[in-house]
């Protein structure tokens, strides 16, 4: 095959250019990607679709049979590879050979509560004395503070374990070892130049060179783990009497949180989430099981249902309720009580979703006064007396619906705002966030590429503004222009069966970095399209040969997309979306999640 072939740019996927969503439809493989799927069908007898989509993510045919085959014992490495890692694991295991109490100082989300509750469960089981606390994200705000520190130490702790934050808490951290509480953060935020005093694990510290920056909190702390029990083995800490904790027990809960922080999907953390569903699906974890049984899913979990079912449950203390209750769900052995956690925690999110409505309707109408996108890099809506638990959610909503990082900023009566970030692929935000706070323009902010968290004060709020659009007006528009939709494969309603999914379930566990497949459905006729629940719209198209399919748009009625779906009733489309199993009220059949769609002129 020519070199020019090869270089050759993928042609329009059934002639789409210019989508009812304004993208161009491209095969997600080029000439080289065609030859390198022939070669891993060929090697590895995967067939052509399943062939196709390895190659879309980077495959080769050296790497398929390991990347079918995701495990921790061919991906985990040294632990002790961490920067602070040896540091960390020895106090731990000093502190529990000692039977010291152990504060953990979690996050409030679900890479918080996740990883405390994984950190919480293997100390106990090593009869270590321990407790979680899980700030007030109103009251106390992000990250350690003085006060609870304070408090930790006067109710005995001497060990201080921080998770999912503390890399940038110098005031606080200093504070708990002025009081004998010694500090050791377990964290992946961005870090700066200078640490607190404390021991600090965290891949993303600048002098840390262990490659695994994609780790979420949750995978740090498994890690940790690691390296502790070979410490404690080390010191003939275990007997027959006193087993070593199983790790991977606890792969449930790094699957978790590793779906819910958006953590890529390759390598180490694709490893973590295979296993991990795995073990979700025996639902031996009360209340993850009863998580479950809430949100109505009776087959096999996936990150999907991780991502937009369980993770926004246990999020919702944190948002708008008591913070502590979703870490304190994950650890619970009794049934009972985790019920009534849990049904408190569905409670508050239906709560959340109301409250997220009513916000969302005004940081939109915020957007669409305010001056013209079209040349903006960025998004920055703020409100008096806004919830601060949301802002992150409104600025995912804005993020979606402009395609562009959008900034949602709650201010408070002092004038002082809480706000959260979401981007888009291409462009790091938390990068863009650490230089504003050096700059003195946010009091504080932190986080990674895809999502970042500001306090700032009232009148500084023009000046990030302006920051923002300097320094994000080449990478956005860099991103922007290179957005397309990529198809993996075209195929009919007959063709979208249990069959064909379970095969591509093989390519999985899919999201961030590792895209479940997309599907192209070609000229199919849309013969329902209707508005069902909290906003989506649900369609039923028809192929050429009488084989008929039901798709779901997310959140998409008061949306261009809905608004285009009700237009075109009637007419014959290409439809453009990912493929599931929809079991919902005892139902077994496939459905599609629309993501796009365009005329079948």
């Amino acid at each position: 095959m020519s070199e020019s072939l090869l270089a050759c740019p993928p042609r329009a996927f059934l002639g789409v250019e210019r989508s009812v969503l304004g993208r161009p439809w491209r095969g997600r493989l080029d000439a080289a990607g065609e030859a390198c799927a022939l070669a891993i069908a060929q090697i590895h007898g995967t067939g052509d679709l399943l062939s196709r989509i390895l190659a879309g993510r980077g495959v080769t045919p050296d790497t398929a049979q390991d990347y079918l085959d995701p495990t921790l014992r061919n991906l985990l490495p040294d632990p002790f590879s961490l920067k602070g890692m040896q540091a960390a694991a020895c106090r731990i295991a000093e502190a529990v050979e000692c039977r010291e109490r152990i504060a953990i100082f979690g996050d409030y989300d679900v890479d918080g509560a996740a990883p405390s509750a994984l950190l919480y469960d293997y100390l106990r089981s090593c009869g270590t004395p321990c407790v979680i606390y899980i700030p007030d994200r109103i009251f106390e705000g992000y990250g350690p503070n003085t006060e609870a520190i304070q408090t930790l130490a006067r109710d005995g702790a001497k060990l201080l374990i921080t998770v999912d934050c503390g890399t940038a808490s110098h005031v606080p951290l200093s504070e708990a070892a002025r009081l004998g509480l010694d500090p050791i953060v377990l964290d992946h935020h961005q870090a700066p130049e200078i640490l607190p005093k404390a021991i600090v694990v965290n891949p993303n510290r600048q002098d840390d060179l262990s490659g695994l920056g994609q780790l979420c909190a949750a995978g740090v702390v498994f890690m940790t783990l690691v390296a502790v029990q070979r410490c404690l083995r080390d010191r003939g800490f275990f007997s027959p009497a006193r087993p070593p904790p199983d790790l991977l027990a606890g792969l449930d809960l790094v699957a978790l949180a590793t779906i819910a922080d958006v953590a890529p999907l390759t390598g180490l953390n694709r490893a973590f989430v295979a296993k991990g569903l795995a073990l979700m699906h025996a639902r031996e974890r009360p209340g993850l099981k009863i998580l479950l049984d809430i949100a109505g899913l009776v087959g096999p979990p996936t990150p999907y249902h991780l991502g937009f079912l369980i993770g926004p449950r246990i999020n919702a203390g944190g948002r708008i309720g008591d913070a502590a209750l979703g870490a304190k769900l994950l650890t619970l052995a009794d049934p009972l009580e985790a019920r009534q956690i849990a049904e408190d925690l569905d409670r508050l999110n239906r709560e959340r979703q109301e409250l997220e409505r009513a916000t969302l309707n005004a940081a939109e109408a915020e957007v669409l006064a305010g001056p013209s996108l079209e040349n903006s890099a960025a998004i920055v809506v703020a409100g008096e007396g806004w919830h601060p638990g949301i802002a992150g959610l409104i600025a995912s909503r804005l993020k979606e619906k402009f395609r562009r990082p959008a900034f949602a900023i709650a201010f408070d009566m002092n004038a002082i705002g809480t706000g959260s970030g979401r981007s888009i692929s291409g462009v790091d935000l938390g990068r863009v966030v650490r230089a504003a706070v050096d700059a003195g323009i946010l009091a504080k902010g932190g986080g990674h590429a895809m999502a970042a968290g500001i306090t700032l004060a009232r009148e500084r709020l023009g000046d990030f503004r302006g920051f923002l659009e300097a320094n994000l007006a080449a990478p956005v528009a860099a991103a922007r222009s290179g957005e397309t939709l990529l198809i993996d494969a075209a195929l009919t309603a007959a063709g979208a069966n249990p069959a064909l999914l379970a095969g591509i379930a093989r390519g999985g566990p899919y999201g961030t970095s590792n895209p479940e497949p997309v599907f192209a459905l070609p000229a199919h006729r849309l013969v329902d399209v209707v508005d069902v629940g909290n906003g989506h719209v649900r369609l039923r198209a028809e192929a050429g040969d009488g084989s008929k399919i039901d798709g779901i748009a997310f959140r998409a009625a008061a949306e261009p997309l809905g608004q285009a779906l009700h237009a075109a009733r009637g007419t014959t489309v290409h439809l453009a979306g990912t493929l599931a199993a929809d079991r919902f009220g005892g139902r077994d059949r496939m459905q599609l999640r629309l993501l796009d769609f365009a005329p079948a002129s």
